[in-house]
């Protein structure tokens, strides 16, 4: 069986959700890679690890349109970014390698919890009160570190958590969510290298890949993606964006959920 529409239609599926809702696509697009890779025949123990890597290196396209997009309408505070950037590079970084040496069951717990946060603050729109200022340089490099560790693990941009962080440091909330577009692409660069690293070190990967990074879905899913981008935002104009977080936020939990069934 050929399986190149499965991956065009991830692909749209997640591009058209990111310009639409903004979110990263990694909560959206592992889930449905494990589904495919298991059907595929992948190999098991594998299979969410090469899922997270070929997610990762997704991003790394469709993050760079997203950052030219803010930076254009001048949405991109880059000292921010510059800041963040060092704790994001080495928190995203370690991240993939570590796990790499987490088995298959406990990384999908792992997920799974990250995922069912994400929709959680998809669904109730959960932001957090501006009450402080940024904090120092090393302030920054924790946060960074942090924001860059879960979201490798989670292989999203990292915007359902810079974001909160910088309006919960009192950043304009079109800064916070430009300035969340440009750390992506650091998330994503380190996290993708990596999973890379770590891949190389494993046997019985599928031929066609990269370390974990599978290259026919990456190649698939990133162009289908970037093209699937602007109607998502042209369509976000149009319809009740709250009704869309719903169903959002409820297919993430029916994903995430029949995802970690059929690792157990």
């Amino acid at each position: 069986m050929q399986w190149w529409p499965a991956y065009l239609a991830i692909g749209a599926a997640v591009g058209f959700l990111a310009g639409l809702l903004g979110i990263g696509g990694g909560a959206v697009m592992v889930p449905m890679l494990v589904l495919v890779f298991a059907a595929q025949g992948l190999p098991g123990e594998h299979i969410l690890h090469i899922a997270l890597g070929t997610a990762m290196a997704t991003i790394m396209f469709t993050s760079i349109s997203s950052m030219r997009a803010h930076h254009a309408h001048g949405a991109v505070d880059w000292s921010i970014a510059r800041a963040l950037a060092p704790g994001i590079l080495t928190g995203s970084f370690c991240a993939a390698l570590l796990a790499g040496f987490i088995p298959t069951r406990p990384l999908a717990v792992i997920f799974t919890v990250l995922v069912f946060y994400a929709a959680t603050q998809i669904l109730f729109d959960l932001r957090p009160k501006s009450t402080r200022e940024l904090p120092g340089t090393a302030g920054l490099f924790g946060a960074g570190a942090l924001i860059g560790g879960v979201s490798s693990l989670l292989a999203a941009g990292g915007a359902f958590l810079c974001i909160p962080f910088l309006a919960w440091c009192s950043v304009p909330l079109r800064r916070a969510i430009g300035t969340a577009a440009a750390v992506g692409l650091p998330i994503a660069v380190a996290g993708a290298a990596g999973y890379v690293v770590q891949g190389l070190l494993v046997e019985g990967l599928p031929p066609a890949s990269l370390g974990y990074v599978y290259l026919p879905a990456l190649i698939l899913v990133a162009g289908a993606s970037m093209l699937a981008a602007p109607w998502g935002a042209r369509v976000a104009h149009r319809l009740p964006v709250k009704r869309l977080r719903i169903v959002l936020a409820v297919l993430l939990y029916a994903v995430a959920a029949r995802m970690l069934a059929g690792l157990w």
